[in-house]
């Protein structure tokens, strides 16, 4: 479903002049052939997905879970986990850019404009959100996928905000208020480039400083001892690997007959991207909502989200972990009513989520991404200390 293009394609002066131009020319890609790439990326985002969701219902993969277990109980054996795909992601992305496989520089993360009021407010909200929540976007739609309709209702409620905060009414108030805060840096904002490194140099820095996060995951003998803990750690870094892939080469044109412009044509961004789970709900619930809009289709964040719940889905029914799930009481409720909207609002806010920033971010040393991550944890450890007095109360 793609917005319809004008019969009379305007072509360059000189492919009309010499037909010998058209060999040294991007070839024109045609509007069939662009939805044909759009459901190309969005079926490996639904299969990269599916693994997902598989691998973290089955290794309890969990942000949330792994701040939690090191604040509670000063175990680090959840966060070794996350530490672990953070650090496969980042030397993917490195790859990527020292090969020129995938451009990107031109991923909303790296900008050259650094919202970071938007980071640290956005950041905070999610952080809080998805304690109240019980888990952040990407645990929700695997709670869905293994029968929890409590998760349900609170993936619904934070798809409802996250539209909201990208189009409605707190979408004016993100605009005009708190993106309006912002430093803009001459080049892109990623750590290596904003500290003096370009070509070579940065992608190795990167690539030591993946190799860094793989050790210090590693040499936790408790993380070891579990191979789930691992092949998770292992897997997941591996699919936001595989979504940038996805994006930025399967769903990429190098001319848009349209605007004659490089384009990456399976996203909602219109840029590269990887995995994120805040934005892609809400996308899915607004193509739901206009299905007879020839202008919209299944993008690549919104097959990702449906990939995630089939996934744990699969893993749940084949491990028979599959439980309904419902609200434990009215205060349950509340608490999952107020955090599915805080991480609506604040993972839009902060241009994503556990994962969005979390992996897909980090993977790209971005300081916005950094900035996030901190502020995420500072809110998941002020609303575990609030679920603490409440419960001493």
């Amino acid at each position: 479903m793609l917005i319809p293009l004008k019969k009379d394609t305007c072509r360059s002066g000189l492919a009309i002049m010499s037909g010998f131009a058209e060999i040294s020319t991007p070839r024109r890609i045609m509007p069939a052939e662009i939805v044909s790439l759009q459901h190309a990326a969005a079926l490996w985002a639904f299969a990269l997905s599916f693994v997902f969701g598989a691998v973290a219902q089955r290794s309890n993969y969990c942000t949330m879970g792994a701040i939690s277990d090191v604040a509670n109980f000063g175990d680090w054996t959840r966060a070794r986990m996350a530490i672990a795909s953070v650090g496969v992601a980042i030397i993917g992305v490195a790859l990527f850019k020292r090969y020129d496989l995938v451009d990107i520089s031109k991923s909303f993360y790296v900008a050259p404009k650094f919202i970071w009021l938007s980071h640290i407010v956005g950041g905070l909200a999610f952080g809080f959100g998805m304690t109240l929540a019980s888990g952040c976007g990407s645990k929700t739609l695997i709670r869905v996928g293994a029968g929890s309709l409590r998760g349900l209702v609170t993936l619904i409620v934070m798809a409802l905000f996250a539209w909201f905060t990208l189009r409605g009414i707190l979408g004016v108030l993100r605009v005009n208020s708190f993106d309006q805060v912002a430093i803009t840096f001459a080049k892109s904002q990623d750590i290596p480039t904003l500290i003096g490194l370009s070509g070579g140099a940065a992608s190795y820095a990167a690539i030591a400083i993946g190799v860094a996060f793989l050790v210090f995951a590693f040499v936790g003998k408790e993380f070891r001892a579990e191979k789930w803990n691992w092949i998770g750690g292992l897997l997941v870094g591996g699919t936001v690997i595989a979504g940038w892939y996805a994006t930025g080469k399967v769903g990429f044109i190098a001319e848009h007959p349209e605007t004659l412009e490089a384009a990456w044509v399976s996203t909602n961004s219109g840029r590269p991207e990887s995995l994120t789970f805040t934005a892609p709900p809400a996308y899915l619930l607004e193509l739901l909502g206009f299905w007879s809009d020839k202008s919209k289709f299944v993008t690549f964040g919104v097959a990702s989200a449906l990939g995630v719940i089939a996934g744990a889905a699969a893993m749940a029914l084949a491990t028979k972990t599959f439980r309904w799930e419902g609200f434990a009481s009215t205060e349950d409720l509340t608490n999952h009513l107020i955090g599915a909207a805080l991480m609506g609002f604040g993972g839009v806010l902060a241009l994503g989520c556990t994962v969005g920033q979390g992996l897909s971010g980090m993977s790209t040393l971005a300081l916005g991404s950094l900035l996030t991550v901190a502020a995420i944890v500072v809110g998941c450890r002020a609303a575990l200390t609030y679920q603490m007095w409440r419960l001493d109360r």
